[in-house]
């Protein structure tokens, strides 16, 4: 049976990966949120204002190459989770975040395999995540996991491929892409968050719509992340965004509901510009996802 627990664990650390990325719907680095533009340009004046003043914070958040990062997601009885560090987009998603899986049933999961937390590396072409010595020790003496992107997106059709497009942008900007990129943008006033003057901005975004926009996903692919949606009763999310003096991204809130219950993610963000170093882990320390998901039961 130990080779299905390690596949198991395996497996639910990449759904909660896909998932958290359908969720929170960060979109890819496509340049397609100009259709939200040419949306919003017809409508009245009040609007034009937003979206151009988010059109400055989209290029300044992605100009500024990396920052520190504090978030929290929830997707109803599956899972919530905490994740802390720092990641860059320079040149590719780099970064380093410890993650904590505070509830559902892959924290129940987690914590069989003798830790609810893990460290995460973000290299342009792979996501590695460190498992417990529980986990090494039914994993051949690894407790490192490899998922590499590309390997990603052979898994479960469109939602494999999504995921890989998923992963690879998870920066601060593709928020305020899927808000661009909606048509639906509203200012909501002056805020402070965490001490900082903000100017806060909403919107309400179609997820499978924003999909099919801002990722490379072929029409297959495409209807099939559509049906996966359907199915786990993802259809609209509100988009919240807080913006600071210097058009940089300070916090953002996305919340929605889904077939297991609601699904929110809060994410802030600080120290623009921080240094980010990331290193691969050791090859004799490091299991590859693909191996594992291979491997049969053992007797």
């Amino acid at each position: 049976m130990k080779s299905t627990s390690v596949r198991r664990v395996g497996l639910s650390i990449v759904v909660a990966a896909a998932l958290t990325g359908v969720a929170a719907c960060t979109g890819s680095d496509s340049g397609q949120g100009s259709g939200g533009d040419d949306k919003a340009a017809g409508k009245s004046a009040t609007r034009v204002s937003p979206i151009a003043a988010l059109r400055s914070v989209e290029t300044t958040t992605d100009k500024a190459d990396s920052a520190k990062v504090e978030a929290t997601t929830t997707m109803g009885s599956m899972m919530s989770m905490e994740a802390d560090g720092a990641l860059g987009w320079a040149d590719g998603l780099t970064g380093n975040l410890t993650i904590t899986y505070t509830g559902g049933t892959i924290a129940d999961t987690m914590r069989q395999m003798g830790s609810t937390s893990m460290e995460a590396r973000y290299l342009p072409d792979a996501y590695y995540a460190k498992m417990s010595d529980q986990f090494a020790a039914q994993a051949g003496g690894k407790h490192w996991i490899k998922y590499a992107y590309d390997d990603l997106a052979d898994l479960a059709g469109g939602s494999g491929a999504y995921l890989k497009d998923q992963i690879q942008n998870t920066t601060p900007n593709q928020s305020v892409k899927l808000l661009l990129a909606s048509g639906d943008v509203r200012k909501i006033g002056e805020e402070t968050v965490r001490g900082v003057n903000t100017t806060h901005y909403s919107g309400t975004v179609d997820v499978a719509d924003l999909a099919g926009r801002n990722s490379s996903l072929s029409e297959g692919q495409l209807a099939d992340l559509k049906r996966q949606l359907e199915q786990a009763g993802i259809t609209t999310q509100t988009v919240d965004l807080w913006v600071d003096d210097d058009d940089l991204l300070v916090k953002k809130v996305e919340k929605g509901e889904m077939a297991s219950g609601s699904m929110s993610s809060t994410a802030y963000y600080s120290d623009y510009g921080v240094e980010v170093s990331t290193e691969e882990p050791p090859a004799a320390d490091t299991a590859d996802f693909k191996d594992l998901a291979g491997a049969q039961p053992s007797a």
